[in-house]
């Protein structure tokens, strides 16, 4: 698997961002090797908050909550999906499978890192991952976050939004990571945080998995992702842990995937789910202290 390494200097002195990297190798399921990157922010023995990134965005999207937690005596840990961020990319979009997203993943959060009693915070992708690694390894996690996510068996046709977001991924000449986060905003950010999240991405060399990403979402019943998730789906309709979700009021891509959680997972009754005002798709950029806020709160009474 050919992979390619964001030169160190892209992320020097980016706004809002004085986090140091932090490295793990996985197995690349190819007979080689990927470099993971994560942040790990907050006292090493406190209660673990993994935060989840999605597509096209990575660990920067979450540069607002880390002190709001950290403050809280939690112990944050964000990493860069591969493809994403710091960690590497390979550089064939054939390389990119939802399967082997959620191989990296476990490679890097529980083989490498041995991460357990954690508190998931999923959005975007980062849930459509997680999610996953909850349904398989249901032991590892204490609670779940779903915010601006689901998990998606391609069962039921996804909506006009989606697919809309899926054509213009694969239609797109220009496809500048700074716009498309910038559309999923309610207010736009200003152009250094563009340029932060353009960052990892020198050139489209380097966005084979930011335009593969949206066509592994399944979206038909056969897709090859379909099985695993179903079967992630039996294992989260046991999972009586605490579950609250924490979804935006301006987000047309995930609208209503809130209540399906609610009415499917045991773990969500009594739980004080929340509405985050004023936020779009990435609602962690919109509202990034409010939702921290939210999740620490939500942490402290249960």
């Amino acid at each position: 698997m050919k992979t390619l390494r964001t030169p160190d200097e892209r992320f020097v002195d980016l706004p809002g961002f004085p986090f140091a990297p932090h490295y793990v190798d996985v197995d690349d399921t190819d007979g080689g090797r990927l470099r993971v990157h994560h942040l790990d922010e907050g006292p090493a023995n406190a209660p673990v908050v993994l935060m989840m990134h999605g597509e096209p965005s990575w660990s920067y999207l979450y540069r607002k909550m880390i002190p709001v937690l950290v403050d809280a005596g939690l112990r944050c840990v964000v990493p860069d999906l591969v493809g994403f961020g710091r960690s590497d990319k390979p550089s064939e979009r054939t390389d990119y499978t939802y399967e082997r997203h959620v191989a990296w993943m476990r490679g890097a959060l529980f083989d490498e890192l041995g991460l357990s009693e954690v508190t998931l915070v999923g959005q975007d992708w980062g849930g459509l991952i997680g999610l996953r690694l909850v349904g398989e390894h249901p032991d590892r996690f204490a609670r779940v976050v779903t915010a601006n996510t689901f998990l998606p068996t391609g069962d039921i046709p996804p909506g006009p939004a989606f697919l809309n977001w899926q054509n213009f991924s694969q239609t797109v000449e220009d496809f500048d990571i700074g716009v498309v986060v910038g559309l999923g905003c309610v207010t736009a950010p200003g152009e250094d945080v563009f340029d932060a999240y353009r960052a990892p991405f020198p050139d489209d060399s380097y966005k084979a998995g930011a335009r593969q990403f949206p066509m592994l979402v399944p979206t038909s019943p056969d897709d090859p992702a379909s099985a695993a998730n179903r079967a992630a789906w039996e294992t989260l309709r046991d999972f009586k842990k605490p579950w609250l979700t924490a979804f935006s009021d301006k987000d047309a891509i995930t609208r209503g995937g809130d209540t399906r959680f609610q009415a499917e997972i045991p773990g969500c009754a009594g739980q004080p789910h929340t509405t985050i005002e004023n936020g779009g798709h990435f609602l962690q950029e919109d509202q990034g202290e409010v939702l921290a806020r939210v999740i620490g709160n939500w942490l402290q009474s249960s």
